[in-house]
């Protein structure tokens, strides 16, 4: 099978969709299909090569003239590729490939990573429609897209191209007990709940630090939150790191307070790093941690629920173990190799 897959960039900045989208076309072409990429390029570029997969350089940024010369430039890739399957993974790409696809067969296929989105409607432009989560699936067949479209593949990332073997990362020397998260530095992950939690929880556990590991445009807002606490020093924001594993293997419970969040890849990468994990209800969370049984559940934007469970954890050593240990169980679902399989089985429906 000749795919494309189409997204606006490859960079390596901790964008899970990118993610999502190397660690499919990387796993196709190494099980013997023509893959490529059409993006404005990025670091992975470097990683694509090696896995046999064709980068085209595609410009997507949406006023007038670029849009005339992105699509220009779309259907010469597509003449010269001469694609089966289309597979796009953000907004532009869906509008591109299923408006310039007048004389070619190929197939289109989309997925729905971010639903809380408005514009996610147009991602039922495609043929057949992959939700990342049982939640997303719902929420997009509610809003009008039909369900005879939609197929469900729930996000996983152990086993990537992307990372190394768990055991082959280092871990970090994190002051203890070590409360981490990686996200996004944005109002919707959660991160604002998550500073008033650790203040609250602050004095009666001394030792305990927080790690906020991720970049956005919402840290320098989350800083200055963590600067008005009696805390501060305690709370350190890490940035954007390239390696979050060292700091999963390292931390002791792992926190994702997102007040919406599709299937988050982070979750399987803190279950297999064995961190006692806290996250919240909301959309494909609860799925990824098995509804409640790999992961503590509480209600999004409630730092006192937040606050609580993190007692709950931090003043019963057994009970930390034991979260931890459940975190690490039943991995196998979470394996990108099963991802892969689910697409094709997409991709043949149509074939």
């Amino acid at each position: 099978m000749r795919i494309i897959h189409i997204l606006n960039h490859v960079q390596e900045i901790g964008n899970g969709i990118v993610n999502v989208a190397v660690d499919l076309a990387c796993l196709q072409a190494k099980t013997g299909h023509e893959v490529a990429i059409v993006s404005a390029g990025g670091e992975y570029e470097a990683l694509l090569a090696v896995c046999g997969v064709k980068h085209y350089h595609l410009d997507q940024q949406r006023n007038p003239i670029n849009i005339i010369k992105a699509a220009v430039r779309y259907r010469a890739i597509a003449a010269e590729f001469q694609p089966d399957m289309v597979h796009a993974h953000m907004m532009t790409g869906i509008v591109l490939a299923r408006f310039l696809r007048y004389g070619y067969k190929y197939a289109l296929v989309s997925t729905v990573h971010n639903e809380f989105q408005r514009t996610s409607l147009l991602m039922g432009l495609a043929d057949r429609v992959i939700a990342v989560s049982k939640a997303v699936q719902a929420s997009m067949a509610q809003r009008g897209i039909p369900e005879n479209k939609l197929r469900v593949v729930c996000n996983g990332t152990l086993g990537s191209p992307r990372t190394r073997n768990l055991e082959d990362y280092q871990p970090l020397p994190l002051q203890r007990p070590a409360i981490a998260t990686v996200a996004g530095m944005y109002k919707r992950k959660g991160i604002a709940e998550l500073i008033a939690a650790f203040e609250q929880i602050s004095l009666d556990f001394p030792q305990a630090h927080l790690y906020l590991v991720g970049n956005g445009p919402d840290r320098e807002l989350f800083e200055a939150q963590a600067q008005a606490t009696s805390v501060a020093e305690r709370i350190h924001f890490e940035g954007f790191q390239p390696e979050p594993q060292r700091y999963l293997k390292s931390c002791d419970i792992f926190v994702l307070a997102s007040h919406r969040d599709p299937c988050p890849l982070v979750l399987s990468e803190a279950r297999e790093a064995g961190a006692a994990i806290i996250g919240t209800q909301v959309d494909g969370i609860p799925e990824a941690l098995e509804y409640g049984q790999a992961g503590l559940l509480v209600p999004a934007k409630d730092s006192k629920a937040l606050t609580e469970a993190l007692v709950q954890l931090l003043s019963n050593s057994d009970m930390l173990y034991e979260w931890k240990n459940r975190a690490n169980q039943n991995l196998e679902w979470l394996n990108i190799a099963r991802v892969h399989q689910e697409t094709l089985a997409v991709y043949r429906e149509l074939s």
